[in-house]
C-alpha cells in the first residue's frame, strides 16, 4: 500500500512538473541588428533590453531567458534582417524599414512626409497612434513576414551633412548624396543624384568620392567619424523619423509563456519609448560634438525649408496612389500621420494634400 501510494504521489509531482508553464525552462533568444552598437538604437538594445527582459523574468517568472547577441553584421547584414527573423536564422531582429521597400513599403510612411517633427519624442508617438489605429501596419509582419512587432524605434532628427558648403537648394544640382532606401527621394525631387548606401560602409564611399554627403541624424554623423571627411552640417531639418522597428519570429514567440511574453513586451514598449527620449536628449550634445571637432554647423534658414518642401509637395500623394494600388492603406496612413502630428502640435512648411 505504502508502495502503491508513493507511487502515485511521484507520477503526480511528475505530472505537475510536465504541465506548460509550471515547469522551469531556459529560452534562449538570438538577438541580432546589421548595425552596430555605437548608433543609439542597438546601443539600447544591449544596455536597456537585453538586461532588463532577463532581471525581469528571472525576477517574476520560474523561468529564464538567455540572450545571444550579434550587432554590426556579426548574425544578419543590414538589409538582411527582416528575412533573418521570418526564416528563424535570429528570433528577435531590429532593423531600418526603409531597407525593405519591396517587402515593407508602407512602413517608412513618416518618410514620405519629409519636414515632419525634429523630435524623435514625438516621432515615436505618432507613429504609434497610427499603428494602434490602422491594424494592417502590424498584421502584414505577422501573416506574410512571420514575425510580431515588439517596439518601434525612433532615428534622431535629419539634416545634411556634406564634404561642400551650400546655401539654397539649388547648389545641391548633380551632387552625389547618399541615403537609405525612400529618403533617396528627398535627394532626388532636389536635383541632387540620389546614392543608395548604409552606415557601416559611409567613411569609405565618402573618403573616396564615391559620394559627397548624407541625409543624417547627428548622431551617425559623430559615431561613424564623418566629420573627419564632412566638415559641413546642415540643420535642414527633415524630420525625426520612426521607420525602425524590433521584431520577433511569431514561432519562437509561440513557445514562450504567457508571462514571459507579457514582460517582452512590457520592455519593448519601455525600449521604444527611450529611443525617443535618448535621442531627444543626444541631440543638442552631437551638435556640439560636430562642432568640437572642426564641421561647421548652420540652421538652414526657413525659407531654405519651404523650398525644398515645394519641390516635394506632389510626392506624398503621388506615393499614396501607387501604394493603395497594391492593396495598402497608404491613403489613410499619410492623412492619419499628418493630422496626428498637427494635433501634437507640429506645422508643416508645406501642407501635403494627399486626396
Amino acid at each position: 500500500m505504502k508502495r502503491a501510494v508513493s507511487a502515485a504521489l511521484a507520477a503526480a509531482l511528475l505530472a505537475v512538473a510536465a504541465t506548460p508553464g509550471v515547469a522551469q525552462e531556459t529560452f534562449r533568444l538570438r538577438i541580432a541588428s546589421g548595425h552596430p552598437p555605437v548608433q543609439t538604437y542597438v546601443n539600447l538594445l544591449t544596455t536597456f533590453f537585453v538586461p532588463e527582459v532577463t532581471k525581469r523574468v528571472a525576477e517574476r517568472t520560474k523561468h529564464k531567458v538567455q540572450f545571444i547577441e550579434g550587432y554590426g553584421g556579426a548574425m544578419v547584414k543590414v538589409a538582411d534582417t527582416l528575412e533573418g527573423v521570418q526564416s528563424g536564422i535570429i528570433d528577435l531582429g531590429a532593423y531600418n524599414f526603409g531597407f525593405e521597400p519591396s517587402n515593407l513599403p508602407l512602413h517608412a510612411f513618416q518618410v514620405m512626409l519629409p519636414f515632419g517633427t525634429m523630435s524623435p519624442v514625438a516621432s515615436v508617438k505618432i507613429a504609434r497612434e497610427v499603428y494602434d489605429r490602422v491594424p494592417y501596419l502590424t498584421k502584414v509582419l505577422e501573416d506574410k513576414y512571420k514575425q510580431k512587432l515588439v517596439s518601434l524605434i525612433a532615428d534622431n532628427g535629419y539634416n545634411l551633412g556634406t564634404t561642400f558648403e551650400w546655401n539654397k537648394v539649388s547648389d545641391l544640382k548633380g551632387q552625389k548624396i547618399a541615403g537609405a532606401g525612400l529618403n533617396l527621394k528627398w535627394l532626388e525631387y532636389a536635383g541632387a543624384t540620389p546614392v543608395q548606401s548604409s552606415l557601416p560602409e559611409a567613411y569609405t564611399s565618402m573618403q573616396t568620392g564615391v559620394y559627397n554627403g548624407w541625409v543624417m541624424f547627428p548622431s551617425g554623423w559623430v559615431q561613424f567619424k564623418l566629420y573627419e571627411i564632412g566638415k559641413h552640417y546642415a540643420e535642414i531639418g527633415f524630420g525625426a523619423m520612426t521607420w525602425h522597428g524590433l521584431t520577433i519570429n511569431t514561432a519562437t514567440w509561440a513557445k514562450l509563456p504567457k508571462e514571459v511574453q507579457d514582460i517582452v513586451m512590457e520592455v519593448g514598449r519601455e525600449y521604444e519609448t527611450l529611443t525617443g527620449t535618448v535621442n531627444e536628449e543626444n541631440y543638442g550634445k552631437q551638435i556640439e560634438d560636430l562642432k568640437a571637432h572642426g564641421v561647421t554647423v548652420r540652421k538652414m534658414p526657413e525659407s531654405v525649408r519651404e523650398d525644398w518642401a515645394r519641390f516635394l509637395a506632389d510626392w506624398p500623394k503621388q506615393k499614396a496612389k501607387e501604394l493603395d494600388a497594391q492593396g495598402m492603406p497608404a491613403t489613410q496612413v499619410l492623412e492619419l500621420t499628418l493630422a496626428v502630428a498637427e494635433k501634437n502640435g507640429h506645422k508643416w512648411p508645406v501642407r501635403y494634400v494627399i486626396k
